[in-house]
């Protein structure tokens, strides 16, 4: 049973984390990310008619862990902190 409330844990801190990035005020995304938050959702939809675009008939491989959405964030905050992939990895909870 431990392992199950582990697993939870892990989940409400990942989903709080995403919330707290949503709560932010414009200037404080801004501070954070690098962009305002209407930069950050125009590059969402860039990013969601290219997926929508692709002509590949089937996905391969698992599927992501995170969505378009905070795929986009990881990737601004890569670029405005240049930190490592093992940063941004413990601080999203995935792997290198």
């Amino acid at each position: 049973m431990i392992l199950g409330q582990e697993i939870i844990y892990n989940f409400a801190m990942f989903i709080s984390k995403i919330m707290d990035y949503q709560n932010l005020s414009d200037e404080q995304f801004k501070r954070r990310f690098g962009v305002y938050k209407q930069t950050y959702r125009k590059m969402v939809e860039s990013v969601k008619s290219v997926e929508a675009d692709s002509n590949s008939p089937s996905k391969r491989g698992p599927k992501p862990k995170l969505s378009i959405e905070e795929q986009v964030l990881v990737t601004l905050e890569y670029w405005r902190e240049y930190r490592t992939y093992f940063h941004i990895g413990t601080s999203w909870e995935l792997s290198e």
